[in-house]
């Protein structure tokens, strides 16, 4: 048997947004300034999302986020947590409080 291991839903959307065409990965990146900065240009560019550009781009970085769940590392759940702040300064919105949680 050669079958390609099947794919996860959430890899695919990640991959083929029908909202965002994301940089290749974005996510991965240790910089929570050029995160938001490539999520923002992403939002800003597409003609096919359906919300507005901050929502958009928060959105998906939150689905990366979630969908990750325990297998995303602390370090990068840091830097992905701070990239929310850094995409909020960008729209000019309000920064959330953080409560920790551990």
């Amino acid at each position: 048997m050669d079958e390609k291991k099947p794919r996860r839903w959430s890899q695919q959307v990640t991959e083929t947004s029908f909202a965002l065409d994301l940089e290749e990965g974005v996510f991965t990146w240790d910089d929570p300034a050029a995160i938001a900065r490539s999520l923002a240009a992403s939002a800003e560019a597409s003609s096919r999302r359906k919300a507005g550009p901050f929502q958009s781009a928060m959105s998906m970085l939150n689905f990366y986020i979630n969908r990750a769940g325990r297998n995303l590392p602390a370090d990068q759940r840091a830097v992905l947590e701070a990239a929310k702040d850094e995409l909020r300064k960008l729209y000019g919105r309000p920064a959330r409080s953080r409560q920790h949680r551990g």
